[in-house]
């Protein structure tokens, strides 16, 4: 899986700005509020559960030949003391809550316009355990459970119990009727939260904040962002995009033409254009790693969410530089979601074609994106469970990855087996057992797992079934203004012929729209025979 469905100029960019160089001024939600019960905060690490087993490659590592010495010395990794993505800005309205699942825990983001922020609360009313994500915001700005209507202020301090007598005991004081409140923080446009309630990890912000790219902040450059919920765990989704080998056979037909790759030699060429991809891992830590393709761009895992680069060559040394060389990047983040589920966030800035972003909507953009998610979906669907039945242990024995193309799938899977276990640190108990396999109708739907959380694609869905229903009462109006004005105002047979045209037209053109909505906000197959 690779969205690379949009003309992708061929540039030279730069390598970007050091991650960690320094964030601009953020927005964020710290909390004050008393603490809530210890079971509610969740911020303990639970057992971890198995996402998908996963031990030594079969091929070289890609860490060199100092692994074993550095495994002893390096820890495990902290899944709860890091910053996950919950969604783009723009895709969360804030005049609604917004509820969201990030390793097993249930969260719900609303917007404060006490203070302009957003915040992220437990989702779960302290009353009665109803989920705060089906609520509103009342008209005092507070969020409302719309279960008994208990009203809740930004530090999650409870501000209103309706039941409660106004002369009674001030029971809305009450620790207990306080809403877990987590750390959060608008970066790149995009809300991210650390899962940790407690009250010494409201100041998280100045400890260390969730990774930066300078080019999304860049006003130089436009950012197409996107979000889409999937039906195979967290570290299949990191493999898959770290596997560029796989873009022209699992996504045949909605690419183009791949340039064929160098390979002296060769005799045999596939259609689909693949070959040898070469690549080589550097700065391998607990923290992640950055992978140099050879005349093809970079990439770099953060750990645990982040996963960015180009694709396109590196600008060459000696280049004379009037001008910032275009570039076009691609930013993931991947959040674990719970077993056998996961989470993509997507943001693709670039600084060229800037102006095709005021004519085309970025829900356009998205049937794209997601015809090429729906590729591939139901074959990491399938490999996550023939993962899971090799067994933790088995995970060298049950692949095979010869070439440098699986360099970076070799040291994720690396990263993952020596400082994770091979396993998601859930913050909330999870049934290790994968979800069964539901027909591909259900796993391959775009509603719920993208168009209902995207702003711009549910407007689009609105207004697309509005018009649809306007053609076919047009088609409808038009024939009885025939049946009524024949022999009066249409009197001819062409003007007969005409009417009866428009209102095929009219119906035909309702038709066919209902078929565009149903094949990109609802579902359509992908059968890779047939490509």
């Amino acid at each position: 899986m690779d969205p690379l469905s949009l003309l992708v100029p061929r540039a030279r960019p730069s390598l970007p700005l050091p991650l960690r160089a320094a964030a601009p001024a953020i927005s964020s939600a710290r909390a004050a509020a008393p603490a809530p019960r210890r079971w509610r905060q969740r911020a303990r690490l639970s057992s971890p559960v198995s996402a998908v087993a996963a031990e030594a490659p079969s091929a070289p590592s890609p860490f060199g030949g100092e692994e074993k010495e550095k495994e002893k010395e390096e820890g495990q990794f902290e899944w709860l003391d890091q910053w996950y993505p919950l969604a783009p800005v723009c895709d969360l309205d804030p005049g609604a809550p917004h509820g969201k699942t990030v390793l097993g825990l249930r969260v719900v983001a609303w917007y404060d316009r006490a203070v302009d922020e957003w915040r992220v609360f437990d989702d779960a009313c302290p009353h009665r355990l109803a989920p705060l994500s089906e609520g509103r915001i009342d008209d005092k700005g507070r969020l409302q459970c719309v279960y008994h209507g208990w009203c809740f202020d930004g530090r999650g301090s409870c501000q209103f119990i309706p039941q409660a007598p106004a002369l009674g005991p001030p029971v809305h004081k009450n620790s207990k009727a306080c809403v877990a409140s987590y750390p959060s923080v608008v970066q790149n446009n995009i809300l991210w939260f650390y899962p940790r309630a407690d009250e010494e990890h409201q100041d998280i912000l100045q400890r260390k904040r969730p990774p930066f790219i300078p080019e999304i902040d860049d006003p130089s450059f436009v950012t197409v962002y996107g979000v889409r919920d999937l039906p195979y765990g967290y570290d299949v989704l990191v493999e898959n995009l770290m596997d560029p080998a796989h873009v022209p056979y699992a996504h045949k037909g909605l690419m183009g033409k791949l340039r064929k790759k160098e390979d002296p030699g060769r005799v045999e060429f596939d259609v689909e254009g693949g070959g040898p991809v070469k690549m080589k891992i550097e700065e391998a830590n607990i923290a992640g790693f950055l992978s140099e393709q050879d005349n093809s761009g970079y990439f770099r895992y953060v750990a645990p969410c982040t996963f960015y680069g180009s694709p396109l060559p590196k600008e060459e040394k000696g280049e004379e530089k009037k001008k910032p060389p275009p570039q076009f990047m691609l930013v993931f983040m991947c959040v674990p979601v719970s077993p056998g589920k996961s989470r993509v966030i997507w943001a693709f800035p670039r600084n060229v074609g800037v102006w095709l972003d005021k004519v085309i909507p970025r829900w356009y953009y998205h049937i794209g994106q997601n015809a090429i998610l729906d590729s591939d979906i139901y074959l990491l669907h399938i490999e996550e469970r023939n993962f899971a039945a090799a067994g933790v242990e088995n995970w060298q024995k049950a692949v095979y990855v010869p070439t440098s193309s699986d360099n970076m799938v070799i040291a994720f899977r690396n990263w993952f087996r020596k400082h994770c276990k091979s396993q998601v640190g859930w913050a909330a108990p999870t049934i290790g057992q994968l979800p069964e396999t539901p027909t591909k109708d259900k796993l391959m739907e775009r509603y719920w797992s993208h168009v209902a959380q995207c702003r711009s694609c549910s407007a689009a869905l609105k207004t697309m079934k509005a018009l649809e229903v306007a053609l076919q009462v047009a088609s409808v109006a038009v024939v009885g203004f025939l049946a009524v004005a024949k022999g009066t105002l249409v009197t001819s047979v062409v003007q007969r012929a005409a009417v009866v045209s428009l209102a095929v037209l009219c119906f035909a053109a309702s038709r066919w729209l209902a078929s565009f909505i149903e094949k990109n906000f609802y579902f359509q197959d992908y059968v890779h025979a047939y490509k």
